[in-house]
C-alpha cells in the first residue's frame, strides 16, 4: 500500500517521496491516495494564509502567492491538461484531430490565453478570501475535486486504449476506488458545509455541476476522458470553488 501511496504523490505532485517500482501491484490502489495530495494543498494554503495574516502581508502578495502554491505543488501537471484541452477546444476539428492535438507537445495560442484568464480569475478570488470559512471551503475543495476525478476513471470510459489515464484505470480495483472516492467526497462535502455554511453547500453543488459537464462534454467531443481531460476537469473544479467560495463570501452565512 505504501507503494502506491508513493505513486500517487510521484505521479501527480512534486513533493519528494521515495521510490516505487510501477508494477501492477504497486498501482492497484494509486488512485485511493490521490485525493491525499489534495490534503496536502490545502493545508499547505491554510498553512501560508495563517502566516501571511500574522506577517501583515500585502493583500496581493498574500493572494499571488494562494495561486501559485497549487502549481508550485503539483508541478502543474493538471495546468498542462487543462490548457491542452482549451486548445484541442478552440480548434473545432473532429474528435480523431481533436485527440491528436491533446497530444501534440506544442502549445497553442488558446491554450496560454485559456491559462492567463484562468490564473487571472483564481487569482481575483483569492483577493476575495478574508474569512477561514472560505478558506476551508478552498481546501476541502483540493481534496473533492480529486476525489471525483478519480472517480470518473473508474466510471466514465477512456478515449483511448493507452496513456497514463488508461494505464491507472486498467489496473485500478474499480469497486475499492470508488468506494474509498465516495468516502473522501461524503467527508469533504461534510466538512465543506459545517464549517462553510451555505457556501460550502453552494461550493459543493459547483463541484457536482462540473462533474457533470465533465462527463458530458468528454463524451460528446472526445468519445470518453484522457489524463488532459481529467487535468481540464479539476482546473475547472478548483477555480468553481474558489469563485464560490469569494463570491458568496459578503451574501451567505
Amino acid at each position: 500500500m505504501l507503494n502506491n501511496l508513493w505513486i500517487a504523490f510521484r505521479t501527480y505532485s512534486r513533493i519528494p517521496v521515495p521510490e516505487a517500482e510501477w508494477t501492477e501491484d504497486n498501482m492497484k490502489y494509486a488512485m485511493c491516495f490521490f485525493p491525499l495530495v489534495g490534503v496536502v494543498i490545502g493545508g499547505a494554503e491554510f498553512l501560508w494564509m495563517f502566516l501571511a495574516g500574522l506577517l501583515h502581508c500585502p493583500f496581493i502578495l498574500q493572494a499571488a502567492i494562494a495561486s501559485l502554491l497549487p502549481l508550485l505543488i503539483t508541478g502543474a501537471i493538471h495546468m498542462d491538461g487543462f490548457m491542452d484541452t482549451t486548445d484541442a477546444l478552440a480548434s473545432h476539428q473532429d474528435r480523431e484531430k481533436m485527440l491528436q492535438i491533446l497530444k501534440d507537445s506544442h502549445t497553442g495560442a488558446f491554450a496560454v490565453i485559456s491559462a492567463g484568464m484562468w490564473m487571472l480569475a483564481y487569482f481575483a478570488a483569492f483577493t476575495g478570501i478574508t474569512t477561514y470559512k472560505s478558506l476551508w471551503i478552498i481546501g476541502f475543495g483540493f481534496v473533492m475535486s480529486r476525489s471525483l476525478s478519480a472517480l470518473a476513471v473508474v466510471l466514465f470510459r477512456s478515449a483511448r486504449e493507452n496513456g497514463m489515464l488508461h494505464a491507472f484505470s486498467g489496473t485500478a480495483q474499480g469497486y475499492r476506488v470508488m468506494v474509498s472516492m465516495a468516502g473522501y467526497f461524503a467527508v469533504s462535502t461534510v466538512c465543506m458545509i459545517v464549517l462553510g455554511g451555505w457556501r460550502g453547500l453552494i461550493a459543493v453543488l459547483v463541484n457536482c455541476g462540473i462533474f457533470l459537464y465533465y462527463r458530458l462534454l468528454s463524451y460528446r467531443k472526445f468519445g470518453g476522458i484522457t489524463g488532459d481531460l481529467a487535468g481540464w476537469f479539476l482546473q475547472l473544479a478548483e477555480l468553481g470553488t474558489a469563485l464560490s467560495a469569494a463570491l458568496f463570501a459578503n451574501l451567505l452565512p
